[in-house]
């Protein structure tokens, strides 16, 4: 080594314990040498007793002099793993540089420096150049936005599919998480859309609050910009060229139609009849038809102006099918008549358009809407 007063290895005792520049400028001179790339290199011998000496004397050490040997030590494979545990739990300034580049560091030691030390601690592993799942996961529990958000931002983080999802879902309530999801090489296409979808329900939401729009028309708006970025086919069921069509109105022989398959017990084609009048995907038909109370038949009949006795006939008959028997509640038959009755022609309409949304998009809305009433609980 250059200085006398290194070549003692014992005199590192007082170096540390002297708070002097002078003594400061000489330890951190002997760290140096500890993993020198020149010639004069210390032997094995001698780097065991003085590793072994600032392993006991670490805090005795003044912090920039942790910070240089922390500095040191990031980078070597070597390293001794206590000494990195303990420069690792050191505060932030020290840490950091262990923290991000240190691979002696394993699983379980980073894992318990993010349940016990400080956001900053928390953010340095976030940017390590390899995380694992299970570390992901961890990083992600602390629900702290900086934290998550340097975790997607880095590419070398592995995320498990079910992480990812519920980031995705988070990013309606966390907009600065947005931008690097969509940056994820590993987001799949469902978990795209998913965001894609969930970012537009946000924005619906604010649009609806703070500025006087037709709701359908901002629906309207949305599913056609998602798809256009999607590059999905905008034409679907309730829309041709990116247009609304009027609603569909079930006429004369509709309605002659409907009852006689009804009658003759031809269900699939009752099914394919009643679909397309209302222009509703199937299997959400079949939910109308089927599920107790029968509010929402009624405001499908409702909308495609079938009058009251072709209600009743509908619902009675898939209301038994559901029970197995011909009996149905006295009080659930007048509900449903006196929902049918109160509900309007045009609150009908609305209701039916948006039923015909994207699934995904009416998912979102669901899952923001949810969101909304328990940060109100």
């Amino acid at each position: 080594m250059t200085s006398a007063p290194v070549r003692e290895l014992k005199s590192l005792v007082e170096l540390a314990r002297d708070k002097s520049q002078r003594s400061r400028s000489i330890l951190v001179t002997a760290i140096n040498d500890l993993y020198s790339d020149e010639e004069q290199l210390l032997s094995d011998q001698d780097r065991a007793i003085m590793l072994d000496i600032i392993r006991q004397l670490i805090h005795e050490v003044e912090r920039s002099v942790r910070r240089t040997l922390a500095e040191h030590l990031a980078t070597r494979a070597d390293a001794p793993e206590d000494l990195i545990a303990t420069l690792a739990n050191d505060e932030i300034e020290v840490a950091h540089p262990i923290l991000v580049k240190s691979d002696v560091l394993k699983d379980p030691e980073l894992i318990e420096i993010v349940q016990h030390r400080t956001m900053e601690h928390q953010v340095a592993i976030a940017i390590r150049s390899s995380i694992s799942e299970q570390l992901s996961d961890v990083l992600v529990e602390t629900d702290n936005e900086e934290v998550v958000t340097t975790l997607l931002s880095n590419q070398g983080a592995a995320i498990s599919n079910s992480t990812m999802n519920h980031l995705v879902e988070r990013s309606v309530d966390v907009p600065g998480y947005q931008g690097p999801l969509v940056h994820r090489h590993d987001l799949s296409p469902g978990l795209v859309k998913k965001l894609y979808w969930g970012v537009s329900a946000a924005l619906r939401q604010y649009i609806v609050q703070n500025f006087e729009m037709d709701p359908s028309d901002i629906d309207e708006t949305m599913e056609i910009t998602v798809k256009k970025a999607l590059g999905e086919e905008i034409v679907g069921p309730d829309q041709a060229n990116g247009m609304q069509e009027p609603s569909a109105q079930a006429d004369e022989d509709d309605v002659q139609i409907l009852m006689r398959l009804l009658r003759q017990g031809e269900i699939p084609m009752f099914l394919d009849k009643f679909t397309s009048l209302t222009r509703l995907r199937l299997t959400l038909v079949r939910r109308l038809l089927f599920e107790p109370g029968g509010e929402g038949l009624a405001i499908a009949c409702k909308a495609i102006g079938l009058d009251k006795s072709t209600f009743v006939s509908i619902f009675l008959r898939f209301r038994q099918g559901r029970l197995g028997h011909k009996e149905v509640e006295d009080d659930e038959l007048s509900r449903s008549l006196s929902f049918f009755d109160e509900t309007s022609l045009v609150a009908a309409r609305a209701i039916l358009r948006r039923w015909r949304r994207d699934p995904d998009y009416l998912n979102a809305l669901r899952l923001l809407e949810q969101t909304r009433r328990r940060g109100k609980a």
